[in-house]
């Protein structure tokens, strides 16, 4: 196997996450989110020599931390496209799926992605290099409303119509290509104390619309659904409430939208039954690692129900 630096991405709720798969030893299991590859790395451990994982992950430098394990197989794809890249590997059901949603340290770390604002570099936000739309892009080229309501809705920030407001104005005087531009324009309209609290949910929101996550997340949870068979577990790690709020919705009703239907006594039947409580990490857990502060885990089981999509 490949040894990865734990410095390229620290995997939170390890432990709990891959428990949650209640991982049969020659099953077939996917991870979604390979990043570093500490969550396959675990899932491996676990397996016999008949088991299979297959892992996404669309950022050419993950795909540098390939695992080398004749069980293992990493796909360079969106999750978003699981069910189709997995049918190409003959694979059509699965005993398990895991999802350590989000950025990865790694991506943080790397000025020139211009994920963090703690850098000044060219406005950017894409996971997959190879993207055609990218911050620069929302940032200068977005209208106003559009702004606004990613901000609003991606970032939950209250004074997000002055802030499309302010942007729209400083781009029309020159435009604003990089993170530090941005953070300029920005800063009077939070409060200093609180200033990088409020950047962070800023590029949040870019990043979210940048790479279209929400979206990519509905249709990889849509396809588990498929995909695992009954009695098979999903456990998903989110870290934002735009996240999570998804996932809840989705392992309650099988649905983002509207109320499930019920059968003639009243019953729903959804493709997943919640397994568990809540999980987050422990205080010790965020003291080594203190971006697993916001991260909650959940973990659900494929019923015997069909689904369709």
């Amino acid at each position: 196997m490949s040894n990865a630096p734990q410095t390229y991405h620290i995997p939170v709720l390890l432990k709990e996450s891959v428990d949650g798969l209640n991982i049969k030893p020659n099953g077939t299991y996917v991870d979604v989110t390979f990043g570093g590859g500490g969550h396959s790395r675990e899932i491996l451990k676990r397996l016999g020599s008949n088991g299979r994982l297959y892992a996404f992950d669309q950022d050419p430098d993950a795909i540098q931390n390939k695992l080398q394990d004749p069980r293992f197989n990493l796909i360079e794809g969106n999750f978003a496209n699981m069910k189709n890249y997995l049918r190409l590997e003959g694979i059509k059901e699965v005993d398990g799926i895991l999802a350590d949603l989000g950025i990865s340290s790694h991506q943080i770390n790397q000025p020139k992605r211009g994920f963090s604002i703690r850098y000044d570099e060219k406005l950017d936000m894409r996971m997959d290099k190879n993207a055609d739309l990218s911050a620069f892009e929302v940032i200068n080229y977005y209208d106003e409303y559009d702004l606004r309501k990613i901000f609003s809705q991606y970032g939950d920030l209250k004074n997000a119509a002055t802030l499309a407001k302010t942007i729209v104005k400083a781009r029309s005087e020159q435009p604003i290509k990089t993170t530090g531009a941005l953070n300029e324009v920005v800063s009077k309209h939070f409060p200093k104390l609180k200033l990088n609290k409020f950047l962070a949910k800023l590029y949040q929101a870019i990043r979210i619309e940048v790479n279209g996550e929400l979206e990519a997340l509905k249709k990889m949870l849509q396809q588990a659904a498929l995909l695992i068979k009954p009695g098979g577990q999903l456990s998903v790690i989110s870290y934002h409430s735009l996240e999570d709020r998804l996932v809840k919705r989705f392992i309650r009703d099988g649905l983002f939208e509207g109320q499930p239907e019920k059968d003639f006594y009243g019953n729903v039947a959804v493709p997943f039954k919640k397994k568990g409580k809540l999980i987050i990490p422990s205080e010790m857990e965020i003291e080594k690692n203190p971006r697993a502060r916001s991260a909650k885990l959940r973990i659900a089981e494929r019923t015997e129900m069909p689904y369709e999509l």
